[in-house]
């Protein structure tokens, strides 16, 4: 008679088809131990947090992105001062979620002419809507544009210590105005040539040649593009003035007037006298009538 060993464990059981059976080394996974969120959460699809080609950072500020409020900076010098990854790594995550169509940004102009950058978050990407209101509305195109902005006014320049000659004014104009020649960035506006004439004329002034001045505008310019050319030279006109000629002293008094020679209507010899005397000094000495 067979005795049943009751010590013996029980058959294993199949398991269902639905459900296939975990390897007998199995350790466990993850166990979620959730409590429903009633304030501040943010509904993200497993499409982004499980994204198979997405680095685990762009997965991560993907989500932070999509929770941020309405308006919050998300641009990369924003992102780098909040995490510790640096701008590179930002930046190149960044560049992950446009590439999959999780962020989009694109450039506006504001009502007050002002080029921004709006960042957009698509939280499916696919189903593009209109992006939300993030207190920049982009304002109606209109056929005016922008006022220009106020020009800088330049630096000052030295000024004549005199009234200038004519041509002392005209000789420091021709001299700015021939600035192109020796190079083309110095091309300068009617404008900017009447305010750095009177420094021209201050270096003229001090016997400074013209060609001394040119050579001082001219040399050792930048290499890079000039933005304000006119700034440049008054700059140099006013950092480089050289100090007045040296002091000489005044000539003594201006010597006698040089009289034309006459004949002595006495003695008929040639003298030097005012037209008043016709009579040279002998004549004048021994002819008492005339003393």
């Amino acid at each position: 008679m067979d005795t049943q060993n009751p010590s013996a464990p029980p058959r294993a059981q199949s398991a269902p088809a639905d459900n296939p059976a975990r390897s007998r080394h199995h350790t466990g996974g993850v166990i979620h131990e959730n409590t429903r969120h009633t304030t501040r959460f943010v509904v993200i699809g497993n499409h982004l947090t499980q994204h198979k080609e997405l680095s685990l950072l762009a997965i991560g500020l993907g989500c932070h992105i999509q929770s941020l409020p309405t308006g919050t900076p998300a641009d990369i010098k924003s992102l780098a001062s909040r995490f510790k990854e640096g701008t590179t790594r930002i930046a190149a995550a960044l560049r992950e979620l446009e590439t999959h169509g999780y962020l989009r940004r694109e450039r506006v102009r504001t009502a007050t002419g002002r080029i921004i950058t709006r960042t957009i978050s698509c939280n499916q990407p696919g189903h593009r809507r209109e992006p939300a209101d993030t207190g920049c509305p982009t304002p109606p195109r209109t056929t005016h544009r922008p006022e220009p902005r106020p020009r800088k006014a330049l630096p000052a320049v030295p000024q004549p210590t005199q009234a200038a000659a004519t041509a002392l004014r005209q000789q420091a104009t021709d001299l700015l105005t021939g600035l192109r020649r020796h190079d083309p960035r110095l091309l300068l506006s009617a404008t900017d040539t009447a305010h750095l004439t009177p420094g021209v004329i201050a270096w003229l002034e001090r016997e400074v040649t013209p060609t001394t001045v040119r050579h001082a505008l001219t040399t050792d310019l930048p290499d890079a593009p000039l933005r304000r050319p006119a700034a440049l030279l008054a700059h140099r006109l006013t950092a480089q003035l050289p100090p007045p000629p040296p002091y000489r002293t005044p000539a003594g008094p201006p010597p006698p007037p040089r009289h034309r020679l006459r004949n002595c209507d006495g003695c008929d010899h040639a003298f030097r006298a005012p037209e008043t005397e016709t009579r040279c000094g002998n004549c004048r000495t021994t002819d008492p009538g005339r003393l």
